[in-house]
């Protein structure tokens, strides 16, 4: 048995990890299971956004779980290729929202770090943990705050390990928004109801383009944007859409 539930609420799956008598960390069954499930998600049609949470108010994910470490080594929770949770290192093409619905700490925060859109409860914090226990976020964390942040603001978090508030996470871009902790899950699945209503291939397109612009200099990327959307002007989805932003005609 893992620790993770997975409920399909129409075009959306919502995965939460259940672990939180061990502050929501993942050993190494849930990670799998984890991966697996996201695994799922991409590949079925009918799914078009994940949902990822947790279990009670205290903690979104903790990172790995100690416990585990210490019995059998430490590294359980990664995936070869895909990272921690099988969610760091992965390229996905589908939505992930993280609803973060308590403290997202060590790689909880590198899981959130690598999310889409990320929704924190008013009463969540954030650290990169590692430094504490003579380890080092080397699966996203400090990858994608390098990219994300200004040098200074990253490596006071790397460095120090302490917790900064879900507010402070929306002033620096690494969090969408906050809202109180009882709408959390609320505004992530209205949030993801409303990219599911979408046409899927924008979706995907989109978010796509947008991975590989952060990814690539600036007229790179220009110039493949506009060669992919010119490719998908005259595409169904474009067409319907235009029809009916037009409206009926006279």
């Amino acid at each position: 048995m893992t620790g993770l539930r997975i409920e399909r609420r129409g075009a959306l799956m919502i995965l939460t990890i259940d672990r939180e008598d061990r502050r929501n960390a993942l050993d190494s069954a849930t990670s799998a299971a984890l991966d697996q499930a996201v695994d799922e998600g991409e590949r079925d049609p009918g799914v078009a956004v994940l949902i990822l949470t947790a279990v009670g108010p205290r903690a979104f994910c903790s990172g790995m779980d100690m416990k585990e470490a210490a019995a059998n080594g430490p590294g359980s929770g990664l995936i070869p290729g895909r990272g921690f949770g099988g969610i760091t290192q992965r390229r996905r093409t589908k939505p992930l929202i993280a609803a973060i619905n308590g403290a997202a700490v060590a790689g909880g925060f590198e899981i959130a770090l690598a999310c889409d859109i990320v929704i924190a409860a008013d009463h969540a914090v954030f650290a990169l943990a590692e430094v504490r226990h003579g380890m080092f976020a080397f699966s996203g964390g400090i990858q994608r705050l390098a990219r994300m942040v200004p040098r200074q603001t990253a490596l006071a978090l790397i460095l120090t390990g302490e917790p900064i508030g879900a507010r402070r996470m929306v002033e620096l871009g690494l969090a969408s928004e906050v809202v109180p902790a009882a709408e959390l899950l609320d505004r992530a699945i209205a949030i993801g109801e409303m990219i599911a209503a979408y046409p899927q291939e924008g979706v995907r397109n989109a978010k796509l383009l947008h991975d590989l612009a952060a990814d690539a200099a600036i007229d790179d990327s220009l110039r493949f944007g506009r060669a992919w959307g010119e490719a998908t002007l005259d595409g169904e989805a474009i067409r319907a859409g235009i029809a009916a932003f037009a409206g009926p005609k006279d």
